[in-house]
């Protein structure tokens, strides 16, 4: 007869010792060892955007074409040279020369510097009014009608006749006061600004009125947290995603509404370079030099169609729908 099988004892009610194999921690991956933030989830779901990938490769590099490329090709965009005016491409001038015979690439450069800039600096502008307004809309509950109101208000302005009569009557006094260009780059960056915040707060309000329900913000509530932390520490990081989504796409409305008042004569000076200025100046002459038009409207249309790929990347990337998936 085969003995009968004894049970295991008990280790640790034996107070015995356990074996290295009982010890042992479990087996963890390597790759859930690393740290996972959740900017590293959003770069992760970003890339799986190739339309916005593309458009990030091709901005960087009008990025360094407007920055770096004076650099590299130091030829001044407002020098005149009569003798050298309308010339076609050459190896003086691969892109040719204007009706004054300035250097078209070199104000290509030039004006992508002064578009962009304009554009980043009206939509922090915005961004900043239309979260402020938008944050404080949603969370305090007195503040909602008459701040909505004059969102309301505002949307219903004709922007573009508005931003033609606030360049008509402060143009000439801030160029007195500050100079020709610098005068006009403030107007024109607190004139978009301060007419292109109304979706940014429209947006953020409604993130705000959602969020302010849930668990957590009741919770810090309840322990008396004031209004300014509770917006600070609380609010603001959990509506970032659409406060970025709209930064991106407020630099593409910037961009075109700055080249709408260059194109139409209202928006820097004629021997200060702009992508829009370059427009108006080749329209007369874009029947025999066709190029001319080409180039700055070509520049215009990769840049605003790069930076809406972006923030739909972003707007994707940000989703948490989308980027626990």
């Amino acid at each position: 007869m085969t003995e009968p099988q004894r049970p295991t004892p008990d280790l640790a009610s034996a107070g015995g010792a356990a074996t290295p194999a009982a010890l042992s921690p479990p087996v963890v991956p390597d790759g859930d060892n690393k740290h996972r933030s959740q900017w590293s989830d959003i770069w992760r779901q970003f890339r799986r955007h190739r339309g916005a990938m593309v458009a990030l490769a091709v901005f960087v590099g009008i990025i360094l074409f407007v920055s770096v490329g004076p650099l590299i090709w130091r030829i001044d965009p407002t020098f005149v040279d009569i003798r050298a005016r309308n010339q076609g491409f050459s190896l003086a001038h691969p892109l040719g020369t204007d009706q004054l015979g300035r250097d078209l690439l070199a104000r290509l450069m030039a004006g992508g510097q002064v578009s962009i800039a304009v554009g980043l600096t009206a939509m922090v502008i915005a961004i900043f009014l239309g979260s402020l307004i938008g944050v404080l809309s949603g969370y305090f509950r007195r503040l909602d009608a008459p701040l909505m109101r004059m969102t309301e208000l505002f949307l219903a302005l004709p922007l573009l006749p508005l931003l033609l009569l606030m360049v008509t009557l402060f143009r000439e006094p801030l160029s007195q006061n500050f100079g020709s260009a610098f005068g006009v780059f403030l107007l024109i960056v607190a004139a978009i600004g301060a007419t292109s915040w109304m979706q940014a707060a429209r947006i953020v309000r409604g993130e705000v009125l959602g969020l302010k329900e849930r668990e957590f913000i009741l919770a810090a509530r309840s322990i008396g947290t004031p209004a300014h932390r509770m917006i600070l520490r609380h609010v603001l990081p959990n509506v970032m995603s659409p406060i970025m989504v709209a930064a991106t796409l407020g630099i593409a409305t910037a961009i075109i509404t700055e080249s709408a008042l260059s194109f139409l004569g209202l928006g820097f000076p004629p021997d200060f370079p702009t992508w829009g200025r370059l427009l108006f100046d080749a329209v007369d002459q874009m029947v025999l030099y066709p190029w001319r038009v080409i180039f700055p409207g070509l520049l215009i249309s990769l840049t605003v169609l790069c930076v809406n790929y972006i923030g739909d990347g972003l707007r994707d990337a940000m989703d948490p729908r989308i980027r626990g998936r």
